[in-house]
Formats: structure tokens, C-alpha cells, sequence
């Protein structure tokens, strides 16, 4: 906001961004919220280009500015005619309109900020507040509801609204409960390859109807998809991605784990536990980081791979208080060539593991991120 003249605050639904925004809009002295869901806030850009130049003194707070695309192309000559930071501050929950409409129209005028649910820091007072975290995932209408009853009503709410309404904007085209059905096969797979024409056996539809329905997840900011690390290593590399379920309260509902004691013994833990942490990892990088990850068919394997700058670090993940790593740890570090090396896990403290290999906890990750990468 200090330096861009619209910035756009990317999220999905009921993540907080218009509780942000609003925040963020406090201190701009004669700031202005417009909910372009309200057909009574959209009526006052019946003259878009009369209305943002009575405005241009105000910043101009946009929600789910999906709703109103034409106005993309109205910003642009607007900020063209008066360039100053702060102007307008657009959000959206389909992103992947949002940002195809926001490149064609607004290209080197505005800047994006990925809000995620909530992150470790934000939450985790003490250390006990993790494993509610990880239970009930980051979006706050779960992670900060009164019991488990509450939170997980909040969820199933929540998949029902997104599966009937959010998809359908962005173009989709799948009935509710054929996206329902996949969504809780990818749950199963969560953290393993992906394999599209299993998959679309499975649902009886072809491989291109699954690419498309993986976008819709991918875009709307629900599925995470990690793809292999590639460099000319003279080795057998894997070649497809891996798929996550991005919040782990999502990712249990769909599984059907409501309870703390039902995670801990259900046999998808170590892979619930391994997506959280790397949306741990995600959510505190700096901009321009590439992620991937490492896996050979002779068996070296990283769970994540991150490169910032010439900083390349490399994450393993394990489901345990006294985590140990096999063979193909060591040859994944060294395939890689890491700067250094962690296992994430789920421990009090960080402490040395070997020589340019730390276990951390999640709580640790922000200090460790911050110190090593740019």
C-alpha cells in the first residue's frame, strides 16, 4: 500500500480478508468499503469513471471484485491519470478470475498478496494450541470456534457453500456432488502422486474432466499441488506432482476425523501432519521462493524442497517426537546439494540432528526462514 496504486488481497472465502481489509482501511482517513456482492454498492459504478474520479482523494476498498470485471479496465485509466500509492485495495475469493482479469487490465499497476488461513505465530500460544490448530485447520470460523461440535459444523457449512457457490464462478461446470466425490478422493491421496486416469476411472469421467477439476480446486486455493524438483542430475526422477489438501481442518472433515484421538491413530496422520507443516513452511516465505520436491526411483527423497536467491534448503517431515531418517534423506540432501537441511516434527524444541541437519519444531520455522533465506 505504501508503494503500489492498487493491491489485490487474494484469498479464499471466510479467510479473513475483509476483516483485514477493513483493519487496513482504519487508517486511511476517509477510506471507502464497497461489497460488489451488494447490488446497492455496485449501483454506484453506473458511471465507473465519474465515480473513481470524485473518489481519487480516497482509498477505495473493493470486495469480491469478481462480481464487477468491467470495472478492471476502469482502474487502470484511472491510476494511469493519477499514479499514487494506496489507491485501491481489491479483494477476491476466485482467484483465478480475479488474477486473469487483473493481469490483462492492470499489468505493472497492482500487486498481489496471497492471504492464507492462519499460520502457527498467529495462533499457537503455547504448545498444545498445534494440535488444535492442526485438527481444526486455519480458516478462524473453525480454528477459533468454542468446542469440536462448533467447529465442525462450521467446516461442513463451509464445503457445502463452497461446492454450490464458489466453483460454479470459477467456470467448473461439475455437479456439487461429483466435486464432492472428488474432493474426498484427493483427501485420501493427500501428499501422495497424483494420477489422473485412476482417478477419472474412478469417477467415470476422462482425464482432461480431472485436469479441470484439479484447476478449480488449485485456483480457488484448496488444493495444493507440488511439483517435482527437476535439474539435470543424471538420475530417475519422479515426474508427477504431489496433491494436498491445502487446510488440514478441510482435509479431516472430508476424511471424517472430527476428534484429536481420531487423528492421532488414523493411518493418513503422518500425511495430514506433512501437509500442514508444509503449509507451515509456505506461508512464511519470501516472495519469488520456488518450492518443489525431491524423489528418485532408487529411493532419495526430501519433502520439500525450497530455493530463494542461491539459498536452497531442504525439508524432511516426520510424525514423530524422536524422528530418524533413512538412507535416502542423506541422498537427497546430497542430489540437491542444500545449503541446509531440517526435519520438521512435532517437538517442543529445535535441537542438532547431524551436521547441517536441525529438527524443528513449527513454531520454529518464521526464526529459521527469516535468518537463512534473502
Amino acid at each position: 500500500m505504501r508503494w503500489s496504486p492498487a493491491v489485490a488481497l487474494l484469498g479464499p472465502r471466510q479467510v479473513g480478508k475483509t476483516t483485514l481489509a477493513r483493519k487496513i482501511a482504519a487508517g486511511f482517513p476517509g477510506a471507502l468499503y464497497l461489497d460488489l456482492e451488494s447490488s446497492e454498492d455496485r449501483a454506484r459504478f453506473a458511471q465507473p469513471r465519474t465515480f473513481l474520479r470524485n473518489n481519487r482523494e480516497r482509498l477505495l476498498v473493493l470486495d469480491e471484485i469478481q462480481n464487477l470485471p468491467d470495472v478492471f479496465a476502469e482502474m487502470r485509466g484511472e491510476i494511469d491519470e493519477a499514479r499514487t500509492p494506496g489507491r485501491f485495495l481489491i479483494l477476491g475469493s476466485a482467484s483465478i478470475e480475479l488474477l486473469r482479469q487483473s493481469a490483462e487490465s492492470l499489468a505493472g499497476r497492482l500487486a498481489m498478496v496471497d492471504m492464507a488461513p492462519l499460520l502457527a505465530p498467529e495462533f499457537c500460544h503455547q504448545f498444545q494450541d498445534l494440535q488444535t490448530l492442526w485438527l481444526r485447520g486455519g480458516f478462524p470460523g473453525s480454528t477459533l470456534a468454542p468446542d469440536e461440535v462448533a467447529a465442525w459444523g462450521w467446516r461442513e457449512a463451509f464445503i457445502r457453500n463452497f461446492l454450490t457457490r464458489d466453483l460454479p464462478l470459477l467456470g467448473v461446470g461439475a455437479a456439487p456432488d461429483t466435486m464432492h466425490r472428488f474432493w474426498r478422493m484427493l483427501a485420501h491421496l493427500h501428499g501422495q502422486l497424483f494420477n489422473a486416469s485412476a482417478i477419472a476411472a474412478s469417477l467415470g469421467v476422462s482425464g482432461p474432466t480431472v485436469s479441470r477439476y484439479l484447476d478449480g480446486l488449485g485456483g480457488s486455493l484448496m488444493l495444493r499441488r507440488l511439483e517435482p524438483y527437476h535439474a539435470n542430475l543424471g538420475k530417475r526422477l519422479v515426474k508427477s506432482p504431489k496433491i494436498y489438501v491445502r487446510d488440514s481442518g478441510l482435509l479431516h472433515h472430508l476424511l471424517g476425523i472430527r476428534e484429536v484421538n481420531d487423528l492421532i491413530g488414523h493411518p493418513g496422520a503422518g500425511a495430514s501432519w506433512e501437509g500442514f507443516a508444509i503449509e507451515q513452511i509456505m506461508g512464511h516465505l519470501p516472495e519469488g521462493a520456488t518450492t518443489s520436491f525431491y524423489r528418485t526411483a532408487a529411493g532419495a527423497e526430501l519433502d520439500l524442497v525450497v530455493e530463494a536467491g542461491r539459498k536452497k534448503l531442504g525439508f524432511e517431515i516426520k510424525f514423530s517426537a524422536a524422528p530418524k531418517v533413512t538412507k535416502g534423506f542423506w541422498q537427497a540432501c546430497e542430489d540437491v546439494d542444500v545449503d541446509k537441511a531440517y526435519i520438521v516434527a512435532p517437538v517442543r524444541e529445535r535441537y542438532p540432528f547431524a551436521e547441517k541437519v536441525e529438527v524443528l519444531s513449527v513454531l520454529d520455522l518464521p526464526e529459521v526462514l527469516k535468518s537463512f533465506l534473502p
